[in-house]
């Protein structure tokens, strides 16, 4: 295989968890990457200085600091997004500010210097569809727009409904990739995300704290290997127009996982289970099933999934132990 020419890469969001991973595996192949974030969840202490690294504070609601980026740079990645189902819950306006309007500025100044851009959606998109695998066609099921949960699914299907009519109406190179339950070092407990809050109540030995019956299931994905996913596709022109499920396939209720979180950890705490009323608000709902159909992108590239949860939980739980300053038991 050829090696692929350096660019320069603008990451929207690239300092938060998934952004700061795909840079650094950019800038470890020579790639240049300018980052623009405004910090809302991004850390800048998951990016580490390097002489082919640009940081730009600011949003992606600011049109005057996307167009100029957008013009400096080669392609595209446009990861910043109002994420985790609390946020979305406590601010919808903003979320849907942010993911409709941050969006249309970012793809109109890609389409205005002709760059290739990825746009990351999400596995929120297939909604209520519990059905599965899911393929990157299979039906989205939502409930009533008066429900606030669907606020995120919606705006990340306006996102790729612009994304796709720009590259079908206008010639813009586009490519689609959504997201499966990523998790990995760097992700912040904050806002919901299920695998580092319940990691730190077992280290903390405080009831790890499981929403609805448990019996919902998840697919978890390490991020190097979601990363991995996100690099084969911007390297692969017959990407362009497409959009490709990333996630791993291997499925856990949420009870099992908090079991298994406990014994990775080696704590005696409980699960208490939290009616999803009292954990977000009345009329929340949630689906019982959300496993990926990775069939397109492993027939496109070759990609799999490398790392299996055992190892993932040890190295999320070892990054919790260090930031939380606990000694192993």
């Amino acid at each position: 295989m050829s090696t692929p020419a350096r660019n320069t890469y603008l990451i929207t969001g690239g300092s938060g968890f998934v952004g700061s991973h795909l840079t650094d595996a950019l800038l470890s192949r020579g790639d240049h990457v300018v980052i623009l974030d405004n910090l809302s969840t991004g850390r800048l202490a998951n990016l580490r200085p390097h002489p082919n690294l640009r940081f730009v504070q600011g949003s992606v609601l600011d049109e005057l600091v996307v167009d100029e980026l957008v013009h400096q740079c080669d392609i595209v990645v446009h990861l910043a997004a109002a994420v985790g189902v609390k946020l979305i819950v406590e601010q919808p306006l903003r979320s849907l500010t942010t993911n409709i309007r941050g969006s249309e500025i970012v793809i109109e100044a890609a389409h205005r210097y002709r760059r290739k851009i990825l746009v990351t959606s999400t596995s929120e998109i297939y909604g209520k569809n519990s059905y599965g695998p899911l393929r990157e066609d299979s039906d989205r099921i939502l409930g009533s727009p008066a429900v606030v949960r669907w606020a995120y699914s919606t705006a990340k299907a306006v996102d790729e409904i612009l994304a796709n009519a720009y590259h079908k109406e206008r010639g813009l190179p586009t490519i689609i990739v959504r997201l499966f339950n990523t998790v990995g070092p760097r992700q912040s407990p904050a806002y919901g995300m299920v695998i580092p809050r319940l990691v730190r109540q077992a280290i903390n030995g405080d009831p790890l704290t499981v929403y609805g019956d448990g019996t919902q299931t998840r697919c978890f994905a390490h991020v190097a290997d979601a990363v991995d996913a996100l690099m084969r596709l911007l390297d692969n022109e017959a990407a362009i127009g497409q959009t490709f499920n990333v996630g791993s396939a291997y499925e856990i209720s949420m009870l099992e996982l908090a079991k298994l979180i406990i014994q990775r950890v080696g704590s005696t705490s409980g699960v208490d289970l939290i009616p999803y009323h009292e954990a977000y608000e009345q009329g929340f709902e949630d689906m019982t099933r959300r496993v990926p159909d990775t069939t397109k992108l492993r027939e496109l590239t070759g990609w799999r999934p490398r790392r299996v949860l055992d190892g993932i939980l040890d190295e999320i739980v070892a990054e919790a132990r260090e930031d939380l300053a606990v000694p192993v038991r």
